[in-house]
């Protein structure tokens, strides 16, 4: 096929703002105790649904057709459990755990209709479900039966968190993680197992002992072995997350992962995993390099088998559960070029696995000849340390066009993050219109080890702000941009950086889209949610001894350096960076007649979910940087 000329910019595009909009959102797949059902999550414009397949069934059928399902404790996560053919999930109206069985009939609550619940977390026995409830900013390790009879017990409390409940085999211990203020769980947590007593209606708590972590050693997802010999957990107390097995009875520890590689993730939610165990022993691992994931099979003998072999195009992946029964996986599946999937992974043959699809996010009517393939990159920044990302090139089977491309840096949110070659759909949108695109896993990103993450600290408005800008400017110098045309977007502290680069370097960006950006950091530490209420103290600093930091890296007021045309989005509910915080910047960039749009959309938190909201956005994305980039 001969390709059509065309501008930079303006190619059409496969990847329509409508076609964004109606995507599924797939996530935290689990299988019930008899391996019959496998369920996950499906997030659809603003609900979430779950959704079983039974292994009898060709087809798969919503559970909770009429109820949407979603926990807010902290940024969510952790929104159902399924076990011995019972579901239990977390209404999204009430926050109260609701138990549905899985021959029918309406689900019932078995919490009370008080505070929020997350994870919720069934005993082998099927007679206890423990979980976390938040009530007034007062987060606990709660218990009831799951029968919903009795009154909940409260298990942990007095700690500022906790997260990632899981049950020993027996039923008759529980390990968690658990954490203060002012670290994040990133930061330092600690791994907490206990013994209880069960004489009574309700468990309680005999004794209880730390096993691992710290104020300077972040735990994540504890996991008792099958076996009920061990707990299994990622440490990164070596300055990377391993994989780690100590044995119950002796204390004895094993390194399970080595070298520089990432096998956990920082715990922005609940209900995360990287890990599963499968009915052998085999325990099958994320493994995180370069921005890219890999599936590793470590047999309990210790040796590695990499199945990226056997799943080509997939290189992101998140939520692995085993079946109880039989040597298969599940996992949401993606890639640079591949829009999430539910699979299945059968392991019986490990020389030669099977995968099966079950779901797809999206109707995947674009050939991977049309998108564009992310790449690994790495820049040296303003002061000689190596800053790394991911590229995308201009894609097209039918457009090619002269010259170099403008530049999107898209800037992820967090900070404590990490842009991954998973499927992007901004970075595809772009690329597909001829636009070039950067994602900078800045200084302070996860990734590449606790050291690069800690860089982070005290320097939040300037590793990011300078990482971004070289490695733009890199591209350029190496002929993958157009240096005249670089254009800064990010959400959340994305959109901290997009500001505070705009206030930093005026005229290095064209132009710039700010989504819910932090823009005064004084009422972010004052309004944010618990979750993130004291993060400022390590990216900034404590208050007030850090109150002229906060000044000098709070873009409003320094809101007067501004000058470069910017949209603004943010949604009318957001209760992480309230709207408050775009108002202020706006009504500066107003008052100075700077060029700007300013779009609030009413319904819509931290983060858009309905499909209206998301078509809206990207046209408006499109238009404007028509107007300001490429006729400008």
């Amino acid at each position: 096929m001969t390709s059509e000329h065309r501008m930079f910019g303006l190619w059409p595009s496969p990847i329509t703002p409508a076609a964004l909009a109606t995507a599924l959102r797939l996530n935290e797949p689990a299988w019930d105790s008899d391996g019959r059902t496998l369920a996950w999550v499906e997030g659809r414009s603003d609900r979430g649904v779950i959704v079983a397949h039974h292994r009898s069934d060709l087809a798969t059928r919503d559970l909770t057709p009429e109820t949407s399902v979603r926990a807010f404790i902290g940024y969510g996560g952790g929104d159902f459990a399924i076990s011995h053919h019972t579901l239990y999930f977390v209404g999204q109206a009430d926050q109260r755990i609701y138990r549905q069985d899985l021959d029918g009939g309406p689900p019932r609550p078995i919490t009370p209709p008080f505070g929020a619940a997350s994870s919720p977390t069934v005993s082998p026995d099927g007679r206890w479900v423990a979980y976390i409830h938040s009530f007034e900013d007062i987060d606990t390790l709660a218990i009831v039966d799951s029968q919903g009879r009795h009154w909940p017990r409260r298990l942990a409390q007095g700690r500022d968190f906790y997260m990632q409940p899981c049950w020993h085999p027996a039923g008759d211990r529980l390990a968690w993680v658990e954490w203060d203020h002012p670290n994040m769980p990133w930061d330092g947590t600690e791994l907490r197992i206990a013994s209880l007593d069960l004489t009574g209606p309700l468990p309680t708590i005999a004794e209880t002992t730390i096993l691992a972590g710290g104020p300077e050693i972040s735990i994540f997802q504890p996991h008792f072995t099958r076996d009920g010999q061990s707990i299994l957990y990622i440490s990164d107390q070596s300055g990377w997350g391993h994989l780690y097995r100590r044995h119950l009875a002796t204390g004895a520890i094993d390194q399970l992962t080595h070298g520089a590689a990432e096998h956990g993730t920082p715990a922005w939610a609940h209900g995360m995993r990287t890990f599963a165990e499968l009915p052998s022993g085999t325990i099958v691992v994320i493994r995180s390099q370069n921005a890219f994931h890999r599936l590793i099979a470590i047999h309990p003998t210790g040796a590695e088998r990499d199945l990226a072999p056997d799943l080509p195009g997939y290189t992101a992946f998140t939520a692995p559960a085993a079946s109880p029964t039989a040597e298969q996986l599940a996992i949401v599946a993606s890639g640079g070029k591949q829009p999430p999937r539910i699979v299945t992974i059968d392991l019986a043959n490990p020389a030669s696995p099977k995968i099966h699809v079950l779901r797809r996010s999206d109707s995947e009517l674009v050939p991977p000849s049309a998108l564009s393939e992310p790449q690994p990159v790495s820049w040296t920044s303003f002061d000689g340390e190596l800053a790394h990302g991911l590229y995308y090139p201009p894609a097209s089977d039918r457009y090619q066009s002269s010259g170099t491309p403008p530049l999107i840096v898209l800037v992820h949110g967090g900070p404590t993050s990490q842009a991954l070659a998973t499927w992007n759909p901004q970075a595809q949108f772009f690329a597909t219109r001829g636009y070039a695109v950067l994602l900078p896993n800045y200084r302070g990103s996860t990734g590449y080890g606790r050291a690069y993450m800690a860089k982070l600290r005290r320097s939040w408005g300037i590793y990011d702000v300078e990482d971004a800008r070289t490695g733009a400017l890199a591209l350029a110098d190496r002929g993958l941009a157009d240096r005249g045309r670089l254009v800064i977007m990010g959400g959340s502290a994305g959109g901290f950086t997009v500001l505070q680069s705009l206030v930093t370097y005026p005229g290095v960006y064209k132009a710039a889209i700010c989504m819910y950006g932090v823009a005064n950091q004084f009422t972010l530490a004052a309004d944010t949610h618990k979750f993130e209420s004291r993060y400022l103290d390590s990216l900034l600093g404590p208050l007030p001894q850090a109150a002229a930091t906060y000044r000098e890296r709070s873009p409003l007021f320094h809101a007067d350096r501004i000058r470069d045309p910017i949209a603004v989005f943010q949604g009318e509910i957001d209760r992480v960076v309230p709207r408050e915080q775009s108002d202020s910047i706006v009504a500066s960039l107003r008052a100075r007649g700077i060029p700007h749009e300013y779009h609030v959309y009413p319904g819509e938190g931290h983060g858009w979910r309905k499909s209206e909201t998301i078509d809206q956005f990207y046209r408006a994305i499109e238009a404007f940087l028509r107007s300001h980039v490429l006729y400008a």
